[in-house]
């Protein structure tokens, strides 16, 4: 729990950090005053201090956060959810509406521009630090029938250590690439080629449905080594005996091809006897073994109770990709750009029905999700920082006021009328956008106690 919050905060701080600081240094650029520099929204906690002429605050709500800029036009609107007028007057030339219309859309769009860049500076680095990692498996190990959609049990026929070659057209050499293809967004249907004599299978699934396109991901499981890479202490295969490097043959008399053959076998036999058989260099052993219940949370966010042994399996060996500088540049381009495109195909999906609104997560499933990446890793939790970051720069170019995309619509109009829209409706626009957004978090609120409770 003290993982999860922590990894909360850290990612929703780094994140709104990192936009707010794209207003506050083009503001400053320009000569707009900056009376207050704030993470998260309403009445300041006592984490405030003041710098210059910018009070650097912390404030009680924790979804967003603002960089207020001096102005006589909007102060009314915004001081409910900006913990009040700014203290002190300002010369007009350092008012947000007294700068020309290119500084106003450059201040205005610099938070998005500084999301889009930290996504892919990050996406750079770990490119250029760590390179990628990919299990070169392309062999199926086992298919989840049960799991497949209807429309994907054609490949519950598929025998096992069957090589995929090809997926919709594609080459694909890992394991990684398997899935990334299944889950392309933007393909019409997925059309799998194999090795040897096995007939292509078609499944007329579009990229739109992201729930079956999971689902059929999850279901294909590669031909990973049924070899015990690790036994935590204390559990029942550690009071069996069970070692690392111990190849497992069987289960109860069920023969165990690969690691994933293991889970189906012992999951629903919680506190029951089983007999494991095992193959320690060149000794057979057949080893008692109790399963213990215990608590599993499902791709979906349910928790289901599954008997475990304890043990983890021994990871493939991994082909590490490594690039240089300008490579390392471009990956992380291509990665941010392809982020990019994955989120407006999903609010595309959202719009047109075509994807459940129900998928959409708020607060309470990013920091579910913060904790779960957080304990695979640091570069995990920055990949995921950098998807968030992308996720945050598109929905704030959302055309609400309230939102840069809404000021960037207002200042839009001004440009093509040669004048402002009038005062008081903007002012009634901005009003509606705080009730919008508020709609919105109470929906996504929602969907997370509706995830929690399943």
């Amino acid at each position: 729990m003290l993982t999860t919050l922590a990894a909360f905060v850290f990612v929703l701080g780094v994140l709104i950090f990192v936009h707010e600081l794209g207003h506050f240094l083009a503001a400053k650029a320009v000569g707009i005053g900056v009376p207050r520099f704030s993470i998260g929204f309403g009445p300041a906690t006592p984490l405030r201090f003041k710098r210059g002429e910018t009070e650097y605050v912390v404030a009680w709500i924790p979804i967003g956060g603002y960089v207020k800029m001096a102005s006589r036009e909007e102060q009314e609107a915004m001081a409910a959810l900006e913990g009040g007028p700014a203290a002190e007057e300002y010369p007009e030339d350092k008012l947000f509406e007294s700068k020309p219309l290119w500084a106003r859309i450059m201040v205005i769009s610099a938070g998005v521009v500084m999301n889009f860049l930290f996504a892919w500076v990050t996406y750079s680095a770990v490119a250029a630090v760590y390179g990628q990692a990919e299990d070169a498996t392309a062999t199926i190990g086992r298919i989840d029938a049960a799991a497949l959609p209807l429309s994907g049990e054609p490949l519950a026929e598929v025998p096992r250590f069957t090589q995929i070659l090809r997926v919709n057209g594609d080459t694909v050499k890992s394991w990684q690439a398997i899935t990334a293809a299944i889950t392309d967004p933007g393909s019409d249907r997925v059309r799998f080629d194999f090795a040897g004599e096995v007939d292509p299978v078609i499944l007329p699934i579009r990229g739109t449905k992201v729930r079956d396109r999971v689902a059929v991901a999850n279901a294909i499981m590669p031909a990973w080594e049924p070899v015990i890479g690790g036994v935590s202490p204390g559990t029942p295969a550690d009071q069996a005996g069970l070692q690392p490097g111990d190849r497992v043959l069987t289960v109860d008399g069920d023969t165990v091809y690969v690691w994933h053959d293991i889970a189906p076998l012992v999951e629903p036999r919680a506190g029951d006897s089983l007999w494991v058989g095992l193959l320690r260099g060149e000794q057979r052993l057949l080893v008692s073994v109790v399963p213990v219940e215990n608590s599993l949370r499902d791709l979906d966010g349910g928790v289901r109770k599954a008997g475990q042994l304890g043990v983890t399996f021994q990871p493939p060996e991994l082909l590490r990709v490594r690039y240089g500088p300008l490579e390392a540049v471009l990956v992380g381009a291509a990665d941010t750009w392809g982020m990019t495109e994955l989120v407006l195909f999903t609010l595309k999906g959202i719009v047109l029905g075509q994807i459940s609104a129900r998928e959409v997560g708020g607060p309470v499933f990013i920091g579910q999700m913060s904790g779960e990446v957080a304990r695979a890793g640091f570069v995990a939790l920055l990949l995921f920082m950098a998807l968030l970051s992308v996720n945050l720069a598109v929905l704030n170019l959302l055309p609400i006021p309230v939102l840069d995309g809404g000021h960037l619509v207002f200042l839009a109009i001004e440009g093509i009328r040669g004048k402002p829209l009038a005062l008081d409706t903007r002012l009634r626009l901005t009003q509606l956008g705080v009730v919008v957004i508020m709609l919105l978090l109470v929906f996504v609120f929602t969907n997370d106690i509706l995830r929690l409770l399943r």
